[in-house]
Protein backbone atom coordinates (compact mmCIF):
# COMPACT_ATOMS: atom_id res chain seq x y z
CA UNK A 1 0.00 0.00 0.00
CA UNK A 2 1.73 3.28 -1.16
CA UNK A 3 -0.91 5.82 0.13
CA UNK A 4 -0.68 7.62 3.55
CA UNK A 5 -4.15 8.53 4.12
CA UNK A 6 -5.74 5.62 5.88
CA UNK A 7 -3.16 5.23 8.37
CA UNK A 8 -3.12 8.91 9.07
CA UNK A 9 -6.71 8.82 9.23
CA UNK A 10 -6.17 5.69 11.72
CA UNK A 11 -3.97 7.71 13.86
CA UNK A 12 -5.89 10.55 14.39
CA UNK A 13 -8.74 8.30 15.58
CA UNK A 14 -6.32 8.52 18.64
CA UNK A 15 -7.47 11.19 21.32
CA UNK A 16 -5.51 14.61 20.88
CA UNK A 17 -4.08 13.48 17.37
CA UNK A 18 -2.72 15.50 15.00
CA UNK A 19 -1.07 15.99 11.74
CA UNK A 20 2.12 18.30 11.56
CA UNK A 21 4.59 18.81 8.52
CA UNK A 22 7.37 20.04 10.46
CA UNK A 23 10.17 19.62 7.53
CA UNK A 24 11.02 20.48 4.33
CA UNK A 25 10.18 17.44 2.82
CA UNK A 26 6.20 17.07 2.50
CA UNK A 27 6.30 13.89 1.90
CA UNK A 28 7.04 13.60 6.01
CA UNK A 29 3.91 13.26 7.75
CA UNK A 30 4.18 13.48 11.49
CA UNK A 31 1.82 12.45 13.84
CA UNK A 32 1.56 14.46 17.48
CA UNK A 33 -0.73 14.56 20.42
CA UNK A 34 -2.02 17.96 21.58
CA UNK A 35 -0.90 18.82 24.71
CA UNK A 36 2.73 17.37 24.65
CA UNK A 37 3.30 17.59 21.30
CA UNK A 38 5.22 14.83 21.69
CA UNK A 39 5.63 12.30 18.48
CA UNK A 40 4.05 9.21 18.33
CA UNK A 41 3.88 7.99 14.30
CA UNK A 42 6.23 9.07 11.10
CA UNK A 43 4.86 8.43 7.67
CA UNK A 44 7.09 8.66 5.13
CA UNK A 45 8.25 7.08 1.55
CA UNK A 46 11.53 5.43 1.51
CA UNK A 47 13.35 4.29 -1.69
CA UNK A 48 9.84 3.62 -2.96
CA UNK A 49 8.59 2.10 -0.43
CA UNK A 50 5.57 3.65 2.37
CA UNK A 51 7.17 3.85 6.12
CA UNK A 52 5.98 4.26 9.14
CA UNK A 53 8.37 4.98 12.30
CA UNK A 54 6.78 4.43 15.91
CA UNK A 55 8.09 4.78 19.04
CA UNK A 56 8.08 1.68 20.82
CA UNK A 57 9.30 -0.41 24.36
CA UNK A 58 13.08 -1.41 23.91
CA UNK A 59 12.06 -4.86 25.08
CA UNK A 60 8.49 -5.01 22.40
CA UNK A 61 10.41 -3.54 19.77
CA UNK A 62 12.84 -6.30 20.01
CA UNK A 63 10.24 -9.06 19.65
CA UNK A 64 8.42 -7.34 17.10
CA UNK A 65 11.90 -7.06 14.78
CA UNK A 66 12.16 -10.69 15.68
CA UNK A 67 8.84 -11.70 14.58
CA UNK A 68 8.10 -9.67 11.96
CA UNK A 69 12.05 -9.75 10.33
CA UNK A 70 12.27 -7.68 7.70
CA UNK A 71 8.91 -5.99 8.03
CA UNK A 72 9.89 -4.02 10.98
CA UNK A 73 13.27 -3.03 11.84
CA UNK A 74 15.11 -0.25 13.93
CA UNK A 75 13.86 3.52 13.59
CA UNK A 76 14.83 4.97 10.00
CA UNK A 77 16.50 8.56 11.33
CA UNK A 78 15.47 7.73 14.60
CA UNK A 79 16.76 6.01 17.69
CA UNK A 80 17.37 2.31 17.14
CA UNK A 81 16.16 1.42 20.27
CA UNK A 82 13.29 2.93 21.31
CA UNK A 83 11.66 3.62 17.68
CA UNK A 84 10.87 0.82 15.05
CA UNK A 85 10.26 1.43 11.17
CA UNK A 86 7.52 -0.61 9.94
CA UNK A 87 6.93 -1.43 5.86
CA UNK A 88 3.69 -0.76 5.41
CA UNK A 89 3.98 -2.80 1.89
CA UNK A 90 5.62 -6.35 3.54
CA UNK A 91 2.00 -7.97 4.31
CA UNK A 92 1.58 -6.93 7.91
CA UNK A 93 -2.18 -7.31 8.56
CA UNK A 94 -3.25 -3.60 9.50
CA UNK A 95 -4.68 -5.05 12.93
CA UNK A 96 -1.31 -5.92 14.32
CA UNK A 97 -0.03 -2.38 12.81
CA UNK A 98 -3.16 -0.63 14.34
CA UNK A 99 -1.80 -2.12 17.97
CA UNK A 100 1.69 -1.24 17.10
CA UNK A 101 0.60 2.68 16.37
CA UNK A 102 -1.84 2.40 19.76
CA UNK A 103 1.33 0.80 21.65
CA UNK A 104 3.78 3.90 20.32
CA UNK A 105 0.77 6.69 21.05
CA UNK A 106 0.46 5.59 24.51
CA UNK A 107 4.43 5.33 25.42
CA UNK A 108 3.87 9.35 24.43
CA UNK A 109 0.41 9.98 26.45
CA UNK A 110 1.24 11.98 30.06
CA UNK A 111 1.57 9.32 32.70
CA UNK A 112 -1.06 9.36 35.92
CA UNK A 113 0.41 9.92 39.48
CA UNK A 114 -0.93 7.19 41.45
CA UNK A 115 -1.88 8.27 45.00
CA UNK A 116 0.85 6.40 47.50
CA UNK A 117 -0.19 6.51 51.03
Amino acid sequence: MRDKQPWIDYCLTLPGAYEDYPFDDPDWTILRRQGNRKIFAMLFHLQGRLCLNLKCDPMQADFWRRVYQGRVVPGYHMNKVHWNTVYLDAGLEAETVHEMIVHSYELICPKRKTNTK
